[in-house]
């Protein structure tokens, strides 16, 4: 435990009224208030000897017990069986078919109970044992990413130079990466380039801009496969490749041509489509049901890459999931 913990503190009669965690946040500026709000819920912050609450009103004359240490311990990814899809592997990396809705690491401000768990390394960390070093604790052998509800094709690292390699292929952008999307509306043309720059929403931080200026470069280039004209609405079967790996990318692009990804809710998508069809008499006659995905309609489908030890070029692709392919499959049998 750092020196100086634990520490007492007594509230006076002046601080009767104030929230236990602003208080605290007063007495030791040091220490974050979210910091602060973990140790009360672990039960490291005690009232009277007492587990209490944040949001404790103190009366005055408390006496408060600081049990844990001003910052947590180091997040550090933690092996898991979790079953993966392994498309090629061999000494020096390894290439995986990611699913939808698996975080590919944990966020830095992530806890053991919290967000550290299901993650695409804790899964890589059970079936390799070893991976590069050069992401970090937090992401040991990741290259590059994928979102949490996008799927398919991601490169992984086994030792620090194949991991230098490759990152290098992605810097120069060397590695070509193409991924399927389905999108509302019609894009305007059969093909393009988009090339906004992508900064972080300042009031959203969730989510990325391109309406500020001083942005990332990032460049996405499309091409309509298939335009689809259905009682649900209108949609675009889009093929794309990216030249840069800006977070959240295609769906921002995409999002700012007024075309957002399907299932995509944070860039505008809706929740549910409607299945509504026109009666004999011109009337709007709801069908069984609406249609809705649980996910991003964005998949991972194609990589090229050079093997970071040989120099030969590596090609993967993997399809669409079955839960892209059977919600496709849903439109084009609406086919107006």
């Amino acid at each position: 435990m750092p020196e100086g913990f634990p520490i007492f503190v007594t509230a006076s009669s002046e601080d009767a009224g104030q929230r236990l965690d602003r208080y605290l946040a007063l007495q030791r500026p040091e220490i974050s208030r979210a910091r602060l709000q973990q140790l009360i819920e672990e039960g490291q912050i005690l009232v009277n000897d007492a587990a209490a609450k944040a949001s404790l009103r103190l009366r005055g004359g408390e006496r408060i017990s600081l049990l844990g240490p001003p910052q947590p311990p180091p997040l550090r990814a933690m092996a898991e069986d979790i079953p993966l899809d392994i498309v090629y592997e061999d000494d020096d990396l390894a290439v995986v078919n990611k699913p939808a809705g698996m975080m590919v690491h944990a966020g830095a401000g992530a806890t053991e109970a919290a967000r550290n768990r299901g993650t695409l390394v804790n899964a890589l960390l059970h079936r390799f044992r070893n991976l590069s070093a050069v992401g970090g604790q937090l992401r040991p052998g990741i290259v590059h990413r994928l979102d949490r509800e996008t799927s398919g094709l991601i490169v992984v690292a086994k030792n620090d130079e194949a991991h230098r390699a490759l990152a290098l292929q992605f810097s120069r952008r060397e590695a070509k990466k193409n991924y399927v999307a389905l999108v509302h509306g019609w894009l305007k043309h059969d093909q393009g380039t988009v090339t906004s720059s992508i900064s972080r929403d300042s009031i959203r931080r969730v989510r990325m801009t391109t309406r500020r200026s001083g942005g990332r470069e990032a460049i996405t280039h499309y091409a309509v496969c298939e335009r689809l004209d259905t009682r649900s609405g209108k949609f675009s079967l889009l093929d794309l490749k990216i030249d840069t790996g800006r977070t959240h990318q295609i769906r921002v692009h995409l999002a700012s041509l007024g075309h957002p990804v399907v299932g995509d809710t944070l860039y505008g998508a809706p929740r549910e489509l409607s299945k509504a069809s026109k009666g004999t008499r011109g009337k709007s006659e709801e069908t069984a049901g609406n249609l809705s995905l649980a996910r991003n309609f964005l998949h991972s489908a194609r990589l090229e890459l050079r093997h970071p030890r040989t120099g030969a070029v590596l090609t993967f692709a993997r399809p669409l999931p079955q839960e892209l392919e059977q919600f496709l499959a849903e439109l084009r049998g609406q086919k107006i």
